[in-house]
C-alpha cells in the first residue's frame, strides 16, 4: 500500500514538473510560440511551410495573442520579437489578403487593425525589443518601428524598406506616422517613395537600428543558425537590462548638425513645406501624376506631422483608396506573375552544376555572367573575339565596384 502511494505521488510529482515546463515554455499557436528566459519573454513567429513570414489575418491574430500573453505575464518583464527563420524577420502583407478585399471599408479595417496591434505594442509599459534578420518589410519593418529598441544582424539577407509604393499603395500601419520622426523627413521620404532597402549598417547610419550585432564564422552549428541564436542572446539581454534600467533607452533626439538636418524640417513649418514641396516637384517630374501612391505617401505624412490625432485616419483612408485603385491591381498582377515566373516547376536538381558558361559577352551575356557569379563556383564568359569579350569584363566589373563603393560585397570580390 505504502509503495502503490509513493508511486502516485511521484506521478503527481511528475505532472506538476510538466506543467512548470509548459509555463516556461509557454503559448504556441500555428504562427507564435512564447518562452521565458530570466524575465525576458521570447516572442517567436515562424509560419509552417514557408520561406518567409507574411502578415495575414491569422498570422496576425496569432501574434497579437502571444504578444498579449507575454505583456499581461507579471514574470515577463520585457520581451523580444525574433523569427524562427534567419532569412526573414517579416517580408511584408500577404498580397492575396489584399487582392481578395472587394471593397474599401474592407481595406481600411485591415489597415486600422495593423495600427491599433502596433500602438498596443508602443504603449506597451515592459520594454519590447525588435531583433531583425534577413527580410524585414513593409509591415515587418512597422512591427520594429513600433518596439522601444531594434537590433540587427549585419548579414547580406537583412534589409529594412517599406516597398509598398511598388504595388501601389501606402505603409498603413503607422509606418508614414513612425518613420519620419525617428530617421528624419529628407530620410524618411525617399524610403517611402522609392521603397529602397537598408542593410543593417545603414539602418544604425540613420537611427532606424539602435545596434548591429555581426555574423558569426562556422562552428558547433552552421553559421547562419550560429549567428541567429546569437542574435536571439544579444537582444535577450538587451530587453534584460532595458526592463532593470542598466541601459535607457535610446534618445530619439538629435544635437549638432544632424540635429538640425534632423529637427528643423520636422518643426519649422516653413522648411517642412520646403522639403514636401520638392518632394512632390520630383515626384510629378518621374510620374507625370499618373502614379497616386507617392502623392498620398506625402499627404499622409504632411498631415501626421502638421496634425498628430488625424495622422493615423488619414494613412488609413488613403491606403483604403489606394487599394482600390487600378495602377495597384496591376502592380499586384505583375507581382503575382513575378512570383509565378520565379517558381521552379521542374523540381530539386539531382546534381547541381557547379560550371556556367556564357556566350556572348554583351548587354545581355555580361548580364547574366554578372547575377550568376554568387550562384556558381565558376562562371566563363564567351565571345567571339578579344575586344568584345573585354568590354563584357569591364561591365560585370563595373557593377561590382558600384556594389563595393555602397559597401554592399567586400573588395575582395572584385580579385
Amino acid at each position: 500500500m505504502l509503495h502503490g502511494f509513493k508511486s502516485f505521488r511521484n506521478s503527481v510529482n511528475h505532472v506538476r514538473h510538466l506543467r512548470n515546463r509548459i509555463c516556461t515554455r509557454g503559448l504556441t499557436n500555428k504562427h507564435c510560440e512564447t518562452s521565458i528566459k530570466n524575465g525576458v519573454g521570447i516572442l517567436k513567429f515562424d509560419t509552417p511551410g514557408s520561406k518567409v513570414n507574411a502578415l495575414n489575418e491569422e498570422f496576425s491574430y496569432d501574434c497579437k495573442e502571444a504578444f498579449e500573453e507575454l505583456r499581461d505575464n507579471p514574470e515577463v518583464k520585457s520581451m523580444v520579437f525574433i523569427s524562427g527563420k534567419p532569412d526573414c524577420f517579416i517580408a511584408g502583407a500577404d498580397i492575396n489578403m489584399l487582392a481578395a478585399c472587394e471593397t474599401k471599408e474592407e481595406i481600411m479595417k485591415l489597415s486600422k487593425g495593423g495600427q491599433e496591434f502596433m500602438q498596443q505594442m508602443e504603449d506597451c509599459k515592459k520594454p519590447v525589443v525588435a531583433a531583425i534578420s534577413g527580410s524585414c518589410m513593409g509591415g515587418g519593418l512597422e512591427i520594429a518601428l513600433a518596439c522601444h529598441y531594434r537590433v540587427a544582424l549585419d548579414t547580406k539577407k537583412t534589409s529594412l524598406a517599406l516597398p509598398e509604393v511598388m504595388l501601389g499603395l501606402l505603409p498603413g500601419s503607422g509606418g508614414t506616422q513612425r518613420l519620419p520622426p525617428l530617421i528624419g523627413l529628407p530620410n524618411a521620404l525617399p524610403m517611402m517613395l522609392t521603397g529602397a532597402g537598408k542593410n543593417a549598417k545603414q539602418a544604425k547610419k540613420l537611427g532606424l537600428v539602435d545596434l548591429v550585432i555581426k555574423s558569426l564564422g562556422p562552428g558547433v552549428k552552421d553559421p547562419k543558425t550560429l549567428s541567429h541564436d546569437y542574435l536571439e542572446s544579444c537582444a535577450t539581454d538587451v530587453a534584460r537590462q532595458l526592463a532593470d534600467g542598466t541601459l535607457k533607452k535610446p534618445k530619439r533626439t538629435k544635437s549638432g548638425i544632424k540635429g538640425l538636418s534632423h529637427n528643423l524640417p520636422l518643426n519649422n513649418k516653413m522648411l517642412r513645406n520646403y522639403v514636401f514641396k520638392q518632394a512632390t516637384k520630383e515626384v510629378m517630374k518621374k510620374t507625370h501624376g499618373l502614379y497616386p501612391a507617392p502623392l498620398k505617401i506625402i499627404d499622409s505624412v504632411k498631415n501626421g506631422l502638421e496634425s498628430p490625432s488625424t495622422g493615423y485616419a488619414r494613412e488609413c483612408e488613403n491606403f483604403g483608396d489606394l487599394a482600390m485603385t487600378d495602377e495597384s491591381r496591376a502592380l499586384q498582377s505583375i507581382f503575382f506573375g513575378k512570383q509565378a515566373c520565379e517558381k521552379n516547376h521542374f523540381g530539386k536538381p539531382e546534381r547541381m552544376p557547379q560550371n556556367m558558361a556564357v556566350l556572348g559577352a554583351g548587354l545581355m551575356g555580361a548580364g547574366i555572367a554578372t547575377v550568376s557569379l554568387d550562384k556558381f563556383p565558376k562562371v566563363i564568359l564567351k565571345d567571339v573575339s578579344d575586344t568584345a569579350l573585354s568590354k563584357g569584363e569591364d561591365m560585370v566589373r563595373d557593377v561590382f565596384q558600384k556594389k563595393v563603393k555602397k559597401k554592399k560585397v567586400p573588395t575582395a570580390t572584385l580579385r
